[in-house]
């Protein structure tokens, strides 16, 4: 999502904006002073009111092609994303009726797919598809169009410029503000896709770019990430201290929104070690059952979360009532992998064999696995109701797919889970092709590799893109895994390491 301006121009427009010549209701000084406001204090009412109350009272006439206005909306839009309350956009869209003639284009998609996207988001699709063919290569742009188009998954139509905005920033010639944009979109375009070694890699940086930078606010966004990454994986330690950090400090500051992604991954972690009234209850954070929160993008994602924990802990009125607001939305509209969604849940609502069309149609989408997780989760699912109705040999073709998808992904508690289904089917669960031998990540395995070499924990950091302190943590971590307590012991530790797995 777009970050906003930079630390240090927002602190020197703001001090040069104070004098009395260029009057107290700057937009461009409201702007710089909320931005600050946010970073250095995470003070999201101040900075909202700040803002509100600049735009109310400019002398810009709602003038469209008034850029310091344009500007100012734009940073509204992420104020109110941050705040998690309906209100606020409602404000905001007020704001945007007033424009004269109209809103642009970009700016009006966004409040279209980025605020409510499981209302207005699918009406706006035509003119995204307009911007991201054009997006170009202006940093602020490809984050705003990505900001835009987050919600849609329509991030891979122009991954190709925010790959090249994540290499300009490490090269030094994109601003931070970007770079950290594109990080945070990468990585979540990287976890749907189940690139997830990938995507944690990229938290990793954005965490240590936020640490040298001082953007203390923006950290949460790659907490989420890494919190998200760690429930699919099994590391429910991780995931729930990670949440922990995002939730203690996001509540004394207002950013609703922020606890929102804590809640999402909190209930993927609880769903796939079955704990499901966990999972029921931190879904209901997120969503209430039989309403896909407004004003809550991320309340998209976690909809089937609802739904299965619901089913799974006797709640069928509320799993039907989620199921059909599901369908009622524009969810399926938006992409693929959420029809997918909208699907599974109608399907995981429907009683007996007529499910199980509905589990095909799911299935029979185009190109489901591209998302490999959300396309082996449906397929768990469709192979527990086949088996419930005795289509015993289906039911395992079913299950043998979801644990294959599964076991390529590294998601350890839904292998455990699938495996235990397909041995109720009578069938022993196969044995992953080729088991890890140890538990290092890809990450964890580069850092070890280049440890060994003798490089300090600084040049480490420097070479990986990450901060010292990073190296640190993941180093304590490697060495009992890999039963040595010294980083003299390494080289021999990774000479022992099959070579053709990824540690």
């Amino acid at each position: 999502m777009d970050s906003g301006g930079e630390l240090e121009d927002a602190s020197r427009l703001l001090a040069r904006l104070s004098h009395p010549e260029h009057g107290e209701k700057s937009l461009h000084a409201a702007a710089a002073s909320a931005f600050l406001l946010i970073n250095q204090d995470g003070d999201i009412d101040t900075a909202y009111r700040l803002l509100v109350g600049a735009i109310e009272s400019g002398e810009h006439g709602w003038d469209a092609a008034d850029a310091a206005l344009v500007e100012a909306l734009h940073l509204l839009v992420l104020l109110c994303w941050y705040g998690g309350e309906p209100q606020r956009w409602q404000r905001l869209l007020s704001f945007l009726d007033r424009l004269e003639p109209e809103a642009p284009d970009l700016l009006w998609v966004i409040s279209q797919i980025f605020a409510d996207p499981a209302r207005t988001g699918a009406g706006a699709l035509p003119r995204l598809a307009e911007l991201t063919a054009t997006v170009g290569d202006d940093p602020t742009r490809v984050i705003r169009v990505g900001t835009a188009a987050v919600f849609a998954d329509r991030l891979g139509d122009f991954r190709w410029a925010t790959r090249r905005l994540v290499e300009q920033g490490r090269a030094g010639t994109a601003p931070v503000r970007r770079h950290l944009g594109a990080l945070m979109h990468l990585g979540l375009d990287y976890f749907h896709l189940g690139r997830w070694a990938e995507a944690a890699d990229l938290a990793d940086e954005g965490v240590a770019l936020c640490e040298n930078h001082d953007y203390r606010f923006f950290a949460w966004y790659f907490h989420y990430i890494q919190a998200v990454v760690a429930a699919v994986r099994g590391d429910a330690a991780a995931s729930d201290e990670l949440t922990g950090e995002i939730v203690r400090w996001a509540a004394p500051r207002g950013a609703h929104g922020a606890r929102f992604f804590a809640a999402h991954a909190r209930a993927l972690a609880a769903l796939g070690r079955g704990d499901f009234q966990t999972a029921y209850r931190h879904s209901c954070a997120l969503n209430t059952p039989g309403t896909v929160a407004p004003y809550v993008p991320i309340a998209m994602w976690g909809a089937l979360d609802l739904v299965e924990a619901a089913v799974r802990t006797g709640r069928e009125t509320e799993a039907a009532a989620h199921a059909a607001a599901m369908r009622a939305s524009a969810m399926a509209g938006l992409s693929p992998r959420l029809e997918l969604s909208v699907l599974a849940a109608e399907a995981l609502t429907t009683p007996g064999a007529e499910s199980l069309a509905l589990f095909e149609r799911a299935l029979a989408l185009p190109g489901p696995e591209r998302w490999p997780f959300d396309a082996a989760r449906v397929r768990l699912f469709h192979g527990e109701r086949l088996r419930r109705l005795r289509a015993t040999t289906e039911a395992r073709d079913q299950l043998g797919q979801a644990l294959k998808g599964f076991q390529q992904l590294g998601a350890e508690p839904w292998v455990t889970r699938t495996a235990a289904e397909l041995r109720a089917s009578g069938q022993p669960a196969p044995v992953a092709a080729s088991p890890r031998r140890v538990t290092l990540t890809a990450q964890e395995l580069q850092i070890a590799r280049l440890a060994a070499t003798g490089l300090t924990n600084k040049q480490i950091a420097e070479r990986l893109f990450l901060s010292h302190r990073t190296i640190g943590t993941h180093l304590y971590q490697i060495y009992p895994k890999l039963g040595i307590t010294s980083r003299a012991a390494l080289r021999d530790a990774l000479s022992a390491l099959d070579p053709s797995g990824d540690g």
